[in-house]
């Protein structure tokens, strides 16, 4: 697996961002993907009353029978995590995502992860990043909007989605992906198109917030810290 810069400061993150993003391909069709890779992680935050080491998850996902076949994860020690600053999210979670993938049995075709892809003020969020680091499409799915505007209002019909744009263009969707609940952000990373990554999103959509892949990540990242007394 290969090594992950870890820079000094935010301004040389900010730097081996701009440095990277033309690297990014926005075009593919990951429709005939079988096996992915959802990342999810779970940290403390400054705002948490206990403290302890990050924990990544990698799970290993069949489209095919629409089931879980493999989970791994991985613990950074908090002393050795890149600060928590938005727009700046890999630095911080791609080493452990990294040590998790590389437990997997298997490699997969493609990456989701929970975050940006190029919905980010520097066209570079942690999809994006991961996706040109490991050269995998990858798709970010947010639940918090970081960058871009909506171009219209999005109906609360699930499935519905509206454009996400930016200074330069679309970086994004808006996604009602379950009627009441708060949209996602959906933005490709990597090797994947902008219509391409919203349609295998929601056909990844079941009955709840989450694309189920990603709602299984969510939920052995939490069990995982809890284990390690987080």
């Amino acid at each position: 697996m290969l090594s992950f810069p870890r820079p000094a400061d935010v301004r040389e993150a900010a730097e081996i961002q701009r440095a990277l993003r033309g690297r990014v391909i926005l075009q593919g069709d990951p429709r005939g993907v079988r096996y992915l890779a959802a990342l999810d992680a779970s940290h403390p935050t400054r705002f948490s009353r206990v403290r302890g080491p990050s924990v990544a998850v990698a799970v290993l996902w069949d489209r095919v029978e629409g089931r879980v076949v493999e989970v791994a994860s991985a613990s950074v020690p908090e002393d050795e995590l890149f600060p928590y600053v938005p727009g700046f999210l890999s630095f911080r979670e791609a080493p452990g995502y990294l040590a998790a993938l590389s437990r997997l049995s298997r490699v997969p075709e493609m990456l989701l992860v929970d975050g940006m892809g190029i919905a980010h003020p520097r066209a570079f969020g942690i999809a994006a990043h991961l996706g040109v680091h490991l050269d995998l499409p990858s798709i970010g799915v947010g639940k918090t909007l970081l960058y871009g505007r909506p171009e219209a209002e999005l109906p609360q019909e699930a499935g519905s989605a509206v454009r996400l744009m930016g200074q330069e263009g679309q970086v994004g969707w808006l996604l009602c992906s379950r009627s009441g609940v708060r949209p996602l952000v959906v933005s490709p990373g990597h090797r994947v198109g902008m219509g391409e990554s919203l349609e295998f999103v929601r056909s990844l959509l079941g009955k709840t917030h989450l694309p189920e892949p990603l709602r299984q990540a969510h939920l052995h990242a939490g069990e995982a810290r809890r284990r390690l007394g987080g």
